[in-house]
């Protein structure tokens, strides 16, 4: 499954030297998957910018202004997006595992020095750019392009594809049929399971606003075992490989569940660390 790995010790303020260090560990890295694709990320972070305090959002905004973004579904997708700049595909190869971890048991217990090896996966990644956004001693270049790793990872954290136990790549290798055409179980989890709905992504948020957010609970380790627990227990492994209208209409509320309780997590830990001054 597609692995994101997070970084046990902060890089160097350069990110390039830190990224040509690693490229050579993750040169046979799997390709990056667009966890809940474009819509799906736009969604969480559109859903829990709605839920930032007012200093959040105000530093929010200061920080976004520097490249012309102006809301968190601006950047929501920019982790992925890396990937299709050729400037930014060294630095997106080496930052490529920091988007899912990779359960070894149906457990889904998270054990860092065996699941995270070296900090590289989603769970650290949040951690670790948490700490930097929230760190008032950073520059703003440093905090505006943590921002843009947290609203992204997060989101990836509650994708149960992201997080999963099999020896699939995150269902990359589980292949399937959608409506007679080849495809893999990961790229359906990515975009048919919410795009069935037939909605825009700021149609779509505005209709999971209608309800209010769950409650924030959990650390970034506690959501990733739940997204493992629901590849696990919830029926998205199909009993056959064939996969129709029906498995999408059956996994949309679990899709939608796992985008809510996204946003309103992203929003608790942006509103912590962005809602009053802080130096670490």
């Amino acid at each position: 499954m597609a692995h994101f790995a997070a970084i046990s010790n902060p890089p160097p303020p350069d990110m390039l030297r830190y990224a040509l260090r690693l490229l050579g560990l993750l040169a046979f890295a799997p390709a990056l998957a667009h966890a809940w694709g474009n819509a799906g990320h736009r969604i969480v972070a559109e859903l829990a910018e709605q839920r930032l305090s007012p200093t959040a959002r105000a530093e929010v905004h200061r920080l976004l202004a520097a490249t012309r973004d102006r809301s968190l579904a601006d950047v929501a997708t920019w982790a992925d997006d890396l990937r299709d700049d050729p400037p930014q595909h060294v630095f997106a190869r080496a930052t490529a595992p920091l988007h899912y971890v990779n359960f070894s048991t149906s457990s889904c217990r998270y054990d860092p020095p065996r699941d995270c090896p070296g900090g590289r996966c989603v769970v650290a990644a949040i951690e670790r750019y948490a700490r930097v956004l929230g760190d008032r001693s950073r520059s703003d270049t440093e905090r505006a392009e943590a921002l843009r790793f947290v609203v992204h990872f997060v989101a990836d954290a509650h994708q149960p594809l992201h997080a999963g136990y099999r020896r699939d790549k995150g269902g990359n290798r589980y292949q399937v049929q959608l409506r007679g055409r080849g495809t893999n179980l990961h790229a359906v989890w990515d975009t048919p399971v919410l795009a069935n709905r037939r909605l825009g992504w700021r149609a779509y948020a505005t209709r999971l606003a209608r309800a209010p957010l769950p409650a924030a609970t959990g650390t970034p380790a506690q959501w990733a075992e739940e997204s493992c627990r629901a590849t696990r227990d919830d029926g998205i492994y199909p009993h056959g490989h064939a996969i129709d209208d029906a498995y999408l209409a059956r996994m949309r509320p679990l899709a939608e569940r796992r985008v809510r309780l996204a946003a309103a997590r992203l929003a608790t830990l942006l509103n912590r660390e962005l809602g009053a001054a802080r130096r670490r």
